[in-house]
């Protein structure tokens, strides 16, 4: 009986090649972002990133869900694939969103410094992350409504 040499995907690279941020990245690509992928358990209840506050790093939902409200009204639901504070990997600003645990989570954590070093060790990467993010913000501004 013949077995299989097909290596099983680790869980990390599995669940970033889900999250539509890094959904253009190779299979090497996500290998190294899993690497710098720090998962962590929080409790619910727990304030993720307030708005306003300095962002320095990136979080996918592993397992959970969240909360991201916008000046305390506008809110939007967060499960398992979904990415938030993706913009600190890219430009150091306030956090737009406040997002908080509604269940114990498992997150991915991805540090705004150890994914600059990515990106100038494969340029690749941070092209593919501009094109997903390009692409998010064309969806939010086809959802706004026109007046």
């Amino acid at each position: 009986m013949r077995r299989s040499t097909r290596r099983r995907r680790d869980p990390k690279v599995e669940r970033l090649s889900q999250v539509q941020l890094f959904s253009a990245c190779s299979e090497r690509d996500l290998a190294r972002i899993a690497v710098l992928a720090e998962e962590i358990d929080v409790p619910a209840g727990r304030v993720l990133m307030r708005q306003g506050d300095p962002g320095r790093e990136a979080f996918v939902i592993a397992d959970g869900r969240a909360k991201a409200t916008i000046d305390g009204k506008r809110s939007v639901k967060l499960g398992p694939g979904d990415c938030f504070g993706e913009m600190a990997l890219l430009y150091s600003a306030p956090r737009s969103a406040t997002v908080t645990a509604e269940s114990d989570m498992r997150l991915l954590v991805v540090g705004s410094r150890e994914f600059s070093e990515l990106i100038e060790d494969v340029p690749g990467v941070g092209r593919r992350v501009l094109a997903a993010l390009a692409e998010r913000l064309r969806e939010a501004e086809r959802a706004q409504p026109h007046h």
